[in-house]
C-alpha cells in the first residue's frame, strides 16, 4: 500500500462535498501535470490512502482520508470544449490525462499547513518544501504514521 497527500481547493471541492457525495465518492479530476499523471497512472493503486487537502484556501491543511477505488483512468474532461480541463491536443485513441476515484474514509480534524510545519518529523514532506505546487505528492509510512498520530 502507497499513501498519498491529495489538495482540493474548498471551494471548488472541499471534504464536505465529499461527505455528501453519492457513496461518499468522486472523480479526482482534472489534474495537469505530468508528474502527477505519472504517480496517478504508475504507482496509485486500489487501496491506497490519501490525505484530503484544503489548499488555496484561508487555512489550508489536512481535512480528512480518503481511499483510492479504481485504478487510473482516462479523464473524460480532456475531451470536452466547454471544461475548464479542456485539452485540443488530447484523443480519445491517445488520452494524455488520468483520474482516479477516491472515497472518503474519514473526516478529521484540520490539520493546518502552520502545524504541519512545526514537526521536525516532517521536514522532508514533499508538501513543506519550497516551490512545490504538485497536487498529488507521495508521503512516506513514517510521515503517514505520524501524522495520523496528530488527527
Amino acid at each position: 500500500m502507497k499513501y498519498w497527500l491529495m489538495k482540493s481547493e474548498p471551494d471548488e471541492f472541499g471534504i464536505e462535498d465529499l461527505e455528501r457525495a453519492e457513496n461518499q465518492t468522486t472523480v479526482w479530476y482534472g489534474v495537469r501535470n505530468y508528474q502527477v499523471r505519472n504517480f496517478m497512472r504508475d504507482q496509485m493503486a486500489v487501496g491506497d490512502l490519501a490525505f484530503f487537502y484544503h489548499s488555496s484556501c484561508a487555512v489550508p491543511g489536512i481535512a480528512g482520508l480518503a481511499e483510492i477505488t479504481t485504478p487510473a483512468y482516462p479523464d473524460a474532461s480532456q475531451f470536452d470544449p466547454e471544461s475548464k480541463y479542456y485539452d485540443p491536443q488530447a484523443k480519445a485513441e491517445q488520452p494524455r490525462w488520468l483520474n482516479v476515484d477516491v472515497k472518503l474514509v474519514k473526516k478529521t480534524r484540520l490539520l493546518s499547513l502552520t502545524e504541519l510545519k512545526q514537526y521536525p518529523e516532517l521536514a522532508t514532506m514533499p508538501l513543506l518544501a519550497r516551490g512545490n505546487r504538485l497536487s498529488v505528492t507521495p508521503v512516506t509510512t513514517a510521515e503517514w504514521a505520524f501524522i495520523n498520530s496528530k488527527l
